[in-house]
């Protein structure tokens, strides 16, 4: 189990009683003011006194996750070194990664060769330690001490082709890797009445969905070892964006020399209701008039229109726009889908989603009047043909219909109120 820390004083040992008997702490300080200055609460001791008491029950060994960050807590390396040589502790330090919306900057990576010259200045016997052939953190150790020290290096030295690990979200999501976003819902699965045959082929087909390396990375990171300049991390990605130039700056793609051929694409979105507004839908009550008509409708007049929306869309040609709105009673939605075809030289694949989008939209305006409680989901392009860069499906595992509605069950409680 992976734990911020700050209830395993109340909870650890009914957690071991019930079976627990790995945990991973997220500690990124050792100081108790920045600890409550980035995670804007008090607890830098709870979260201490939660170790000591992981390795008083024998948890062997307790394991301590630490992101290091130049200009942020580098300065903390061998603090946390330190630790091991006092308490039968696991540091991990973990190379900063870029995660969607942690404003991730080369300059503030500090790599494992970095941080294992610094920890060497203080301790030279510093070495290395046999690795298991799925261990995901290199080994090393201060000689004499009780714990020992791992390094995660996520962007200098990849793991992926022999990472194992899976990992289960607090609300039964399945993922394959850490730094991935998609997550497969295996409660879902279960509520639906999925047997041991069922759950184990559903997580068979996402695991071998999981990428051989982190997908955003570049192969080569021989630059992350020396200063970058800012021309040499204007990208990252080892493919050139296509509507970038070299300078940097936005352009317009130009297809004047791309042929002629057929194209389609097609893209769903989900809008997620409330109880009153499912049946209101189902029965036409709203005021403003039939929901499913009126997104259908904006969700083509949207297509027609993406080169005025999206800045860098070339105005095409559309031969056929088709949207359909349904209403899941069940599932207490909308589901939107859109198919946009052209004969051009270029595809259709924003005209697509903005179909759904834009209908999508449609039906919130019409339903906030009753309710805010609305939420857009799963705008995703499902599929496209023609152009050179071939067909696309997007794949999708399908299970049964389910209940969604919560289960009532006598509610247990782990550890003191």
């Amino acid at each position: 189990m992976t734990t911020n820390g700050l209830v395993l004083t109340r909870q650890l040992v009914a957690l071991q009683r019930a079976g627990l008997d790995i945990i991973n702490v997220s500690l990124d300080t050792l100081s108790a003011d920045k600890f409550e200055r980035i995670t804007r609460r008090k607890g830098w001791d709870r979260v201490m006194m939660g170790i000591d008491l992981g390795v008083q029950l024998g948890f062997n060994p307790v394991k301590i996750n630490c992101v290091v960050m130049k200009g942020f807590n580098d300065n903390e390396i061998c603090d946390f070194v330190r630790l091991t040589e006092e308490k039968n502790v696991d540091v991990r330090f973990i190379e900063y990664m870029p995660f969607s919306g942690n404003k991730w900057e080369m300059e503030k990576m500090v790599s494992y060769k970095e941080m294992v010259e610094k920890i060497r200045k203080r301790w030279p016997d510093f070495h290395a330690l046999r690795n298991g052939p799925n261990d995901t953190s290199k080994a090393w150790k201060v000689p004499g001490a009780m714990g020992q020290v791992g390094f995660i290096t996520s962007m200098s030295e990849h793991f992926c082709g022999s990472c194992n690990r899976l990992r289960i979200t607090a609300d039964g999501n399945l993922k394959v890797c850490l730094f991935g976003n998609t997550e497969v819902s295996l409660r879902d699965a279960m509520r639906a009445g999925s047997s041991d045959d069922d759950l184990t082929a559903l997580i068979s087909a996402a695991v071998k969905r999981k990428k051989k390396q982190h997908a955003a990375e570049p192969r080569n990171l021989s630059h992350l070892f020396q200063r970058p300049s800012m021309n040499s991390v204007r990208f990252y990605s080892t493919r050139k964006l296509s509507h970038v130039d070299d300078d940097g700056k936005a352009k317009m793609v130009d297809v004047g020399g791309k042929r002629v051929s057929a194209r389609t694409a097609t893209a769903m979105a989900t809008v997620k209701l409330t109880f009153e507004l499912t049946k209101l839908i189902r029965e036409n009550g709203l005021k403003k008039g039939d929901v499913l008509s009126v997104a259908q409708l904006a969700g083509i007049v949207g297509a027609k229109r993406t080169s005025e929306l999206i800045p860098l869309c070339h105005n095409i040609v559309l031969n056929s726009i088709k949207v359909s709105a349904s209403l899941d009673e069940g599932g207490q939605c909308i589901v939107l889908n859109s198919v946009v075809s052209c004969d051009g030289k270029t595809g259709v694949e924003m005209e697509a989603l903005t179909a759904v989008s834009v209908a999508a939209l449609t039906v919130y305006d019409m339903c906030k009047a009753i309710s805010h409680d609305i939420t857009i989901s799963n705008i995703m392009l499902t599929g496209k043909t023609g152009g050179r860069s071939g067909d696309y499906k997007r794949e999708e595992i399908n299970l049964r219909s389910y209940d969604t509605s919560p289960i009532n069950t006598e509610q247990v409680t782990v550890g003191a109120v």
